[in-house]
């Protein structure tokens, strides 16, 4: 039912955990299986240096979850954002058809925890600096 892969990567699933401190977190779920997944994104100089998830969820939603992060990391963040159910699905060796709902999540929950990091940097770069007006001088 399972290729080798994909059983390889449920029984020993790679990057799991949580990042303290994440620049990106993206959570996705899916209320009719129940398959829960949060992602967890650290960047530097726009590269994927850790990534990291939880996963509730079936064989299928755990080896996904594992095999994109394995995907993701040291990839830059617009390569990132290209993984797709897709690739995921073929990378691990296929899974069933009533499972492919799963490589859509971890490919999803990858591009949320980016898209929140890029949020974050895109609000950091419009706030002012605490303390200080706008256009005031500091010696």
């Amino acid at each position: 039912m399972y290729s080798e892969i994909v059983m390889d990567h449920f029984t020993n699933p790679r990057n799991t955990g949580v990042i303290e401190n994440a620049d990106g977190v993206g959570e996705v779920g899916n209320p009719q299986c129940g398959d829960m997944m949060t992602f967890y994104i650290k960047v530097k100089d726009d590269t994927l240096v850790d990534v990291k998830f939880q996963t509730f969820g079936c064989v299928a939603a755990i080896a996904v979850s594992s095999m994109v992060s394995e995907m993701a990391k040291g990839k830059n963040l617009e390569e990132a954002k290209k993984i797709n159910n897709k690739q995921v699905a073929e990378v691990l060796g296929g899974l069933p058809p009533n499972k492919l709902h799963c490589s859509n999540l971890g490919a999803e929950a990858l591009t949320l925890a980016i898209r929140n990091y890029q949020d974050k940097q895109a609000g950091a770069a419009a706030a002012p600096t605490p303390g200080k007006q706008e256009g005031e001088k500091h010696s």
